[in-house]
């Protein structure tokens, strides 16, 4: 969901809704922005439920739109005469004004996190880096909103645990030589069950994940090379801290390892 769309696109919506309310019903200015806010509401919640953009976004939207509704209501009672009479109080127009600067800012924030600065403000404000790489200034990462979902996903999790304990599996895993960021690199897994016998014909998968950045994500299928000894042959493009995790099935059993490792910079 693109604020910078839906946004705008919802003000417009509401300006239009409003105006032929007053031209086409003659409905007084704010008996129309009390539709257009309602209205406003009732069809921007489905429209967030279905695509979630999450909890900061929709209340930015119902504030965005409540405010323009309320704006309205209250300009246009002045033009029509209902407030001329008494003069316009500055006291409505200071709060719409603060509402104004906090929403803008929220929205500045907003997007920030999800798209990064523009260009020219990242240069002039981020730290120019050694390598001369360019710096990502947005938050792409994900974030699961389904807490039932993450709690189901928990207790599986612990039950997996259990059996891969039971399993005895032995797995040793590592780079081949130093890594470093843009170059090519041999990782390595070394499997055994509990008898201390190499687990041939196995199926090895999985992903480095780079924290906060899933943009970054480099995924690896590795081949058997030896009895029990499987390599994957790849390049991961950031030097820093990266998790891995790996699944490994054979047959029916299903095996899951996580880890971290560290990556150095192209020149060290």
């Amino acid at each position: 969901m693109d604020v910078l769309l839906t946004i705008p696109l919802g003000v417009t919506l509401q300006l239009l809704l409003f105006f032929g309310l007053r031209a086409v019903l003659r409905m007084p200015a704010r008996g129309a922005a009390v539709v257009v806010a309602l209205a406003s509401v009732a069809l921007y919640i489905p429209y967030a439920i279905l695509l979630w953009p999450g909890a900061d976004v929709l209340a930015l939207h119902l504030a965005i739109y409540l405010l323009a509704a309320y704006a309205l209501g209250l300009i246009g009672g002045y033009r029509s005469g209902t407030d001329a009479e008494r003069g316009f109080h500055w006291a409505p127009t200071a709060i719409i004004a603060f509402f104004v600067v906090l929403v803008l800012f929220d929205a500045v924030l907003v997007v920030v996190a999800t798209r990064g600065l523009p260009e020219p403000v990242a240069r002039a404000l981020l730290p120019a880096t050694a390598e001369r790489r360019d710096v990502s200034s947005a938050f792409p990462g994900v974030v699961d909103n389904n807490l039932q979902k993450k709690e189901s996903q928990y207790n599986a999790y612990l039950e997996q645990v259990e059996r891969q304990q039971a399993r005895g599996w032995a797995i040793r895993k590592g780079w081949l030589g130093p890594v470093h960021a843009g170059q090519p690199a041999v990782f390595q897994v070394a499997v055994e069950d509990r008898d201390g016998t190499p687990l041939q014909g196995a199926q090895i998968s999985g992903s480095f994940l780079r924290p906060a950045d899933t943009r970054m994500d480099r995924p690896l299928t590795l081949t058997e090379t030896r009895p029990g000894v499987y390599q994957a042959e790849l390049v991961l493009p950031a030097p820093g801290a990266w998790n891995l995790v790996l699944q490994i099935r054979h047959g029916e059993e299903w095996h899951e390892v996580r880890g971290n490792t560290r990556v150095a910079g192209p020149g060290n």
